[in-house]
Order: structure tokens, then C-alpha cells, then sequence
């Protein structure tokens, strides 16, 4: 099998080769360039591409990918809110995910975010770093004791919902299954109660059509004041604008994101030397109980090494006419 990799960082590159001496039947060509109409018919001669969560695998791109004599798509990531699965049916092309990598490792650092938005740690960092030894902005609020809202049971939100446990918080959340492994300790509530009883509340749910602006004004109305909020799932579950609404009337103590609206074109880029028009970000940067990560939170090298082995490991079953359970349908 020969597959095409777009978006090519110096990091994917080495986490996947470290892999394939123990894949013979695959051949990975590198490109830095990203999928999308444009360039997806470079992958004629190939029978897979390689897209992350960032690539464009619309309507169009798909339409290229299929006169490029692609069949499968592979997904370095768990999202795929960003592909055309109508068209991708149509053209009988697969497409295949990574649904689970490293759980622990994007709830590690959803936890840090809330940790560093509560303490102001990004703000200390700087005034330290200017000899500035004062307390004055800095106050923050225990955990211990404080109630956690978990949005989306998940891998990963059932990782998020352990991590509260050991700091001593009440544990709740809200899912449309319940996660039977937190039995012991989670209280499933309604989103509305959630919303109401949390001090902090931690988005772990996926992008679809229902959970789009999930938090909005109203939900955000409906949140207790002083709430800490927290998203490393997609940038589209939260209302940008309605957050800032509610960030200027000082509805959150603190927000802590790794994910945002308007990231596509900034994820994992360098655009220091760039000034960033009509910019929600810089909005966002403005205010001092804010905290922004460039998605980062699967960056670790255990997660690494589990994407790259699985997407692998998703070629070779489509080969062979596998069924893994990390095929992407529509009705999903």
C-alpha cells in the first residue's frame, strides 16, 4: 500500500517511522503541504492519503481524491468532523480513525489548563520573569472539595472525570450513555443541573450537528457565576462571541482552551511574524483570566506512538478486508 501524508511535522515523521520496519507492505510518501482541493489530486498513484483534524477532506477534496484513485483515508486523529462522509460513501471510499491514542494525556493537560487558568500561572510566569514579585491578580480557589463537570464520558472525559476524583472533587456529568466504569464515583445529571452545580466544567464531547455551540449565551447564562471552563475537544463546541460576551461580564473566573473557532489556519504554525486580522484569538489573549494552547493536548510521545502504530495497523486492515471498529460511517 502506498500512502500519501500531508501536513507533515518533523515530529509525525519520526513517530511514524519509527514504525513502519514493522509494516513491510506499506510505503509512506511525506508532504508538508496540507489535504484540501487544491492538492489532494497529488495523490494520484496512491491508494491512501494521511489528513489530520486540520486538513480540508470536504466535498471537493473528496471529489479529487476519488478521480486520484484513492480508497481510504486515514485519519490521524479522532475527529473527522472536518470530512465528507456522504461523499466518501458515495465514492466507496474508506475512512478510518484513531479514536483512542493517549486519553490520559489530553485530560493531563485539560487539567493543566484549568490549574493554570485558576492560579494564573501564565500571568505569574511573566511578572516573575520581570522581577515582579507581587501577589496582586493572582488569587485563585481550591479544587479540593469543588464540584467538576464533566461534558462527554468518553476515553477521555472518564480520564478528566479520575483526575477531579484525586483532587478531591465532586464528580458530575453529562453524557447521552453512561460510562459504567465511573459508577463508583460519577453522578449523571441533566445539562442543564451541570451546568447550574459546576465550578469547573470540562468539555470532552465530539463535534456534530447537537453539540455545535454546545456553550452559547444561554448556556453560559445558565452556568454559576465565577464557573472555570475548559475545551481540548473542538473549537466548535463553544460560541466565540457569546464567550467573550461572557468572559467581559465576568460570568468565568477562568478559561482554559486548547481548541478554538478560529485555529485552523493557526494550528501548529509558526505565525509570529504575522499580523492577525479581524483576530478572535488576540480577543481572547486580551483578557488576563484567559489561557490558550496551540492544541497541544495529545502531544506526548505515548500518544504519538499510539497514532502513528494505529493508523498503521487501520491500513493494513483495509487490505485485508478487516472490520476494526475505528471505520468512519455516516451514521455516526
Amino acid at each position: 500500500m502506498r500512502i500519501l501524508f500531508f501536513d507533515t511535522k518533523t515530529y509525525d515523521k519520526e513517530s511514524f517511522e519509527k514504525q513502519t520496519g514493522n509494516y513491510p507492505g506499506i510505503e509512506i510518501d511525506y508532504l508538508k503541504t496540507d489535504l484540501a482541493p487544491k492538492t489532494a489530486p497529488l495523490a494520484k498513484g496512491y491508494d491512501a492519503v494521511c489528513a489530520f483534524v486540520s486538513s480540508d477532506v470536504g466535498s471537493e477534496t473528496m471529489d479529487a481524491l476519488h478521480e486520484a484513485g484513492v480508497r481510504l483515508v486515514l485519519m490521524r486523529c479522532a475527529g473527522f468532523n472536518n470530512v465528507d462522509l456522504e461523499k466518501a460513501a458515495e465514492y466507496d471510499i474508506e475512512v478510518m480513525r484513531v479514536p483512542g491514542y493517549s486519553p490520559e494525556a489530553v485530560a493531563e493537560h485539560a487539567m493543566a489548563l484549568a490549574l493554570a487558568a485558576n492560579r494564573r500561572i501564565h500571568k505569574a510566569y511573566v511578572k516573575v520573569r520581570e522581577n515582579d514579585f507581587s501577589l496582586g491578580g493572582l488569587m485563585g480557589m481550591n479544587f479540593y472539595q469543588k464540584t467538576a463537570g464533566i461534558v462527554g464520558t468518553g476515553k477521555i472525559g472518564a480520564a478528566m472525570a479520575k483526575i477531579c476524583r484525586g483532587f478531591g472533587m465532586k464528580v458530575i456529568a453529562y453524557d447521552v450513555y453512561q460510562n459504567p466504569e465511573l459508577a463508583d464515583f460519577v453522578t449523571y445529571v441533566t445539562l442543564d443541573e451541570l451546568l447550574a452545580s459546576s465550578d469547573l466544567i470540562s468539555l470532552h464531547c465530539p463535534l456534530m450537528d447537537n453539540t455545535y455551540h454546545l456553550i452559547n449565551k444561554d448556556t453560559i447564562a445558565k452556568m454559576k457565576d465565577g464557573v472555570i471552563l475548559v475545551n481540548t475537544s473542538r473549537g466548535g463546541l463553544v460560541k466565540t462571541n457569546d464567550l467573550i460576551d461572557g468572559i467581559r461580564a465576568r460570568k468565568f473566573f477562568g478559561v482554559g482552551l486548547d481548541v478554538y473557532e478560529e485555529e485552523t489556519k493557526n494550528v501548529f504554525e509558526d505565525r509570529s511574524d504575522e499580523i492577525l486580522e479581524h483576530s478572535t484569538t488576540a480577543r481572547l489573549l486580551s483578557f488576563p483570566n484567559v489561557m490558550i494552547t496551540s492544541h497541544q493536548g495529545f502531544f506526548t510521545e505515548e500518544a504519538l506512538a499510539a497514532i502513528s502504530q494505529t493508523t498503521l495497523d487501520n491500513a493494513v486492515a483495509f487490505e485485508k478486508g478487516e472490520i476494526t471498529g475505528n471505520e468512519v460511517t455516516e451514521r455516526q
